[in-house]
């Protein structure tokens, strides 16, 4: 079904609908609704959907009725019931009481993978009016990159996300020397000096090592001298079931010497927590009601309780999730960086990866993303997610405040031959936004000469015509390209494809770096000077782009969707 016989069907359907009375406003929403594809040209529908109304008001009841049937009833337009929106409930969660946390290891960027954990936490603290603490752990060495402390909050400012409280844990050492004393004093930890190889054997069978029947005092000794051992040499571990069913579980590894030095902290310190001790304590401290992690935690959180138990602190709420998938997108950190070092990334707003910097270069709306994370919410089971769902998410958000413009990828100029002389200079004026007058007109000026794309050129060589919106239809063969008739309708006869144009006289140099990092050469219309660096425009029939750079002589949009 052509663009013409689908208006028509709606316009059929909507007059059945209403009394036998076609409205030709409600036409055009169930056509825009429906068929994306054809907001691209929103003036032909709105031109066709005129005409077909009043068409279709020109039948009778009896008339309008038999038209429908012949293209198959009454068109399916009624909006799918939603599902209900918002995220469950939290157990034991009172208003004004929850604490929750977002703790990253600095290690670089946020991706969109963080972003579920980071806006899990703020929607959260949103409904429940509570607390929300960013945390870096940072209390590897080996896994920190000095990058990252500057990268995280402002990923987490360009979230929307605005903590309550900030901490960087290589900050807190002496807190987590002082709860590993606490922790032997009290029995619940023991300083161990096995070979690593052979605690493994003797916990794979469930049997303690010899040290850890070591009495407070020895292990106290122990702690002491620990900071002037090798590395390997000792660590403390928390006491545990030394039969649990999981062996990862058994006596696990609170604290350990790691000689690398730290990004803050230089070589001050040798002794670092393992993340299940520094984490305990930290929640403890910080006032954790309920703690938001991915299900590979489940074993964590299953050791921490360990810890709380042994110091008769209150558990919070452990609430897991499964993990998030995306296709198409490098979400590893280290391929990315190890990619940005050798040159075959631009840098961590890179197209092709799927960091916070490089989707919102894009022009991807944090918005979107709060929709995905809530819709996707905190069920155990893993969920994939695809560019296409985030997409259209983002353009329910842009599509009503973005201005249009004529683009010309890959241009190909025309010199029109044949013109009638009172078209050899015309001038076209069209909406900013075909659904806000308020915006504003654009007016191109023809003088013969225009751009057009490649595409389109090559195809209808010595094919069928071609109509340049709003203006004329033209006829292109391998030798010249002529003046055809004006009308859409003579184009509609002639199955003529619309596309967009450009004059050759009022147009500007513009790029459109895409998905894959290529770059797309053409020109745009003069009237989109105006634009500013982060606007977001819709270039008809080729998609919608970011402003990423504004020179006197060009622009550079970054590709956003179609």
């Amino acid at each position: 079904m052509d663009i013409e016989e689908t208006i028509y069907k709606y316009a059929l359907t909507n007059a059945v609908e209403h009394g036998n009375k076609c409205q030709t406003g409600s036409v055009i929403g169930m056509v825009m609704s429906k068929h994306p594809e054809m907001r691209k040209d929103p003036k032909t529908v709105s031109q066709l959907a005129g005409k077909l109304s009043a068409k279709v008001n020109g039948l009778s009841p009896e008339e309008q009725q038999s038209e429908l049937e012949k293209y198959g009833g009454l068109e399916e337009h009624k909006r799918t019931q939603e599902k209900p929106k918002g995220l469950p409930e939290l157990e034991n969660a009172e208003k004004g009481k929850v604490t929750l946390r977002f703790a990253p290891n600095p290690s670089g960027p946020l991706h969109i993978g963080h972003a579920r954990a980071a806006l899990l936490n703020m929607l959260y603290q949103k409904k429940y009016n509570g607390k929300l603490i960013l945390r870096i752990e940072d209390t590897d060495p080996k896994r920190v990159e000095p990058d990252a402390y500057t990268a995280i909050p402002e990923d987490v400012e360009w979230l929307g996300i605005k903590p309550d409280e900030v901490y960087i844990q290589s900050d807190r050492l002496e807190i987590y020397y002082e709860y590993a004393r606490k922790a032997i004093e009290i029995g619940a930890a023991y300083m161990c000096t096995c070979d690593a190889g052979e605690f493994k054997k003797l916990k794979d069978n469930c049997q303690p090592c010899p040290c850890r029947s070591h009495t407070i005092e020895e292990n106290m000794e122990l702690w002491d001298k620990f900071e002037d051992m090798e590395e390997g040499e000792a660590v403390l571990r928390v006491k545990t079931d030394i039969k649990h069913k999981n062996p990862a579980i058994r006596d696990w590894v609170a604290m350990r010497i790691v000689d690398q030095e730290h990004p803050r902290l230089g070589n001050k310190y040798r002794i670092y927590p393992m993340m299940n001790f520094s984490v305990t304590v930290d929640d403890h401290l910080m006032g954790m009601t309920h703690v938001l992690r991915g299900k590979d935690h489940l074993a964590n959180s299953e050791k921490q309780s360990y810890l709380y138990k042994h110091f008769g602190w209150k558990i919070p709420e452990f609430i897991h999730y499964g993990r998030l998938k995306m296709d198409d997108v490098l979400l590893s950190t280290s391929k990315a960086r190890e990619g940005i070092a050798n040159g075959k990334y631009t840098g961590w707003d890179d197209p092709r990866l799927g960091t916070i910097r490089a989707i919102a270069r894009r022009g991807i709306k944090k918005e979107a993303l709060y929709e995905l994370i809530e819709e996707i919410g905190t069920k155990q089971a893993d969920a994939t997610i695809s560019w296409k769902k985030i997409y259209g998410l983002n353009r329910k958000i842009i599509e009503e405040n973005t201005n249009r413009y004529f683009f010309i990828p890959n241009p190909v100029k025309v010199d029109v031959k044949d013109l009638p002389e009172d078209k050899q200079s015309m001038s076209v004026t069209r909406e900013l936004h075909y659904n806000k007058p308020e915006k504003g007109l654009r007016n191109l000026n023809f003088n013969g000469s225009a751009y057009i794309p490649k595409d389109d050129y090559e195809k209808a060589l010595d094919k069928k015509p071609l109509r340049l919106m709003d203006l004329i239809n033209i006829d292109v063969t391998s030798n010249d390209v002529t003046y055809d008739s004006e009308s859409l309708e003579e184009a509609q006869s002639k199955h003529a494809s619309i596309i967009q144009w450009v004059p050759v006289e009022d147009s500007i140099k513009a790029k459109v770096v895409m998905p894959d990092n290529t770059i797309v050469d053409g020109f745009i219309e003069k009237d989109s000077s105006d634009v500013k660096v982060d606007d977001i425009v819709q270039l008809e029939r080729f998609g919608f782009a970011r402003v990423d750079e504004v020179e006197n002589d060009e622009i550079t949009f970054y590709y956003t969707h179609n």
